[in-house]
């Protein structure tokens, strides 16, 4: 597979876990494997083609409780319950590769955060996502635009 068909691989997976994490927050089934079926099922490519956004949403789904209290920890002045749920979603997803997916440089976790921001959120949005990816970057102890 070539870069670019890579890359936009990788996006529409970004763009499946955004939409399921969201819809996910606000009502957790009680059977995530069939869910996630009935999820993909209603996708336009095969389940295969949404490999990539499956490992985030198993890996943001586990982790939620230790992603959520890293974001509470670097919101300034700005109650959790607060933040937006599109970008509390967008904020988990792109944490959670920063965190546990040392192949993917931070730089690139946090682009596409704000590019998932502008297509989903509102246009204050990407500034505050910004702003708390970038604060958890420097906190991360690696190169930001390298993969390990």
């Amino acid at each position: 597979m070539s870069n670019k068909a890579l890359f936009a691989q990788r996006r529409d997976g970004r763009v499946a876990a955004l939409q399921y994490l969201f819809a996910w927050s606000m009502n957790e089934p009680k059977n995530l494997a069939e869910d996630l079926r009935m999820f993909f099922e209603g996708k336009d490519e095969p389940r295969e083609h949404y490999a990539f956004g499956e490992e985030l949403i198993q890996g943001v789904v586990a982790n939620a409780a230790e992603l959520d209290a890293i974001i509470k920890g670097l919101v300034h002045n700005w109650d959790f319950s607060r933040i937006a749920r599109m970008d509390l979603t967008i904020l988990r997803l792109a944490m959670y590769e920063m965190k546990f997916r040392k192949d993917i440089p931070p730089v690139v976790s946090i682009n596409e955060a704000i590019d998932l921001s502008k297509q989903f959120s509102n246009a204050d949005s990407k500034r505050f996502i910004n702003g708390i990816l970038d604060r958890y970057k420097d906190q991360l102890g690696r190169d930001a635009r390298k993969a390990e």
